[in-house]
């Protein structure tokens, strides 16, 4: 029996501007168009829900860590991420700052 490649080929169409984001940002990061649609995919897997393969022992271990964490109350929401790396980002900026008085 005849081995098979290890790839398959897909043809498909795109509307012309979402073509040209693809050009665009291939050029931009030095990718083909394979990468970029590859990772496009995986993107869209991984955050659609469907399964990329199962679990590791360790991520299985980790995942029950996380829940039993967020039982305990151990979490933060979005709203407090959000506002503690606003802050970061401002003390970041602060720093950055030339002082007039040191010229």
């Amino acid at each position: 029996m005849p081995k098979q490649k290890p790839t398959a080929l897909l043809t498909i169409s795109l509307p012309r501007k979402m073509a040209q984001q693809v050009e665009t940002i291939r050029k931009v990061e030095n990718r083909t168009r394979s990468e970029l649609v590859r990772e496009a995919l995986r993107s869209y897997f991984s955050t659609a829900g469907y399964p990329q393969g199962k679990a590791t022992p360790a991520e299985l271990r980790a995942f029950e860590r996380g829940r039993r964490a967020f039982a305990r109350g151990e979490y933060v929401t979005l709203e407090q991420l959000t506002n503690e790396l606003d802050s970061r980002a401002r003390q970041a900026s602060r720093k950055r700052t030339k002082n007039p008085a040191a010229k």
